[in-house]
């Protein structure tokens, strides 16, 4: 058997799922962004970094944040599926 769907199977987008799931990802990034910049700041006085050296700290608070957000959107995608067979 193909895994291909057949031309009889329609998929129609569920809108109310997905602009939940969107307006959770904006109020749910604002705020892990948010927390990178000022944490990757408040770490770098703390412990005297140089401004280069915030700036990467920064960078990789920012790299966590978005695997924190796609692993967000991945489970909130199981829970309020985006499409719906039939």
């Amino acid at each position: 058997m193909s895994s291909q769907p057949s031309a009889s199977t329609s998929r129609q987008i569920v809108w109310p799922s997905v602009i939940t799931v969107i307006s959770a990802a904006i109020l749910i990034g604002a705020e892990v962004f948010g927390a990178a910049f000022a944490g990757g700041w408040a770490l770098a006085i703390l412990f005297g970094l140089s401004e280069t050296e915030a700036h990467i700290l920064q960078a990789v608070l920012f790299v966590i944040g978005v695997f924190v957000m796609v692993n967000f959107i991945r489970a909130a995608q199981r829970i309020e599926p985006f499409v719906r067979r039939g």
